[in-house]
């Protein structure tokens, strides 16, 4: 399993209307492309939920690599980056991913909780505790799911979790809305 995410910041008065029209229009293009576990469609907006920032910040799974090199390569990406320019796509290995009490429900807000490794960290435990955070954020109401990565580029792990509704306080990170979610191969993640 693959996670990438990027990051299209924008500027403090961009319409982010524009935004969700292009989800709403190209959104679905993705709902049955082979290899993608999910793409979460993500935004945060200046001033709600605490962002400092507007920006389109798309989260993705991958069941099978190729599929993702097909997809950097191919013409969905190629259009986001003629409209936006290239943007620095950060991926990392999975290490987890567990359905939340809620995984039947759409998904409606994600948390994204990333976290630098010391240079003397233990990986393997470090990768354990978060995966056993991850397993008891699913297990709360209203989870739709989470995951656990870790980046061995920057030796940075990312916990991330879908939510049905607002997800509960006190998680830390940065919290995103959820335009659309595209989940062709979520069942086939494993677990």
């Amino acid at each position: 399993m693959h996670a990438m995410q990027y990051e299209i910041t924008l500027p403090a008065g961009y319409d982010m209307g524009v935004i969700h029209e292009r989800v709403k229009a190209r959104g679905h293009l993705l709902d049955e492309l082979p290899g993608l576990g999910f793409k979460a469609y993500l935004v945060r907006e200046r001033g709600r939920d605490g962002s400092p920032v507007n920006q389109y910040a798309p989260f993705y799974l991958w069941s099978d690599s190729a599929a993702m090199a097909a997809f950097l390569a191919g013409p969905g990406f190629r259009g986001l980056c003629a409209d936006f320019g290239r943007p620095t796509v950060r991926h990392g290995n999975g290490h987890l991913y567990v359905e939340g009490r809620a995984a039947g429900e759409g998904a409606r807000s994600a948390v994204r909780l990333r976290e630098r490794l010391p240079a003397d960290a233990d990986v393997a435990e470090a990768v354990g505790a978060a995966s056993d955070s991850a397993r008891q954020t699913a297990a709360r109401n209203g989870a739709v799911c989470a995951a656990v990565v870790l980046d061995p580029h920057h030796w940075e792990l990312t916990q991330f979790s879908l939510w049905s509704g607002q997800p509960p306080a006190g998680l830390g990170g940065e919290v995103y809305r959820v335009l659309h979610l595209s989940a062709p191969e979520r069942a086939a993640l494993p677990r």
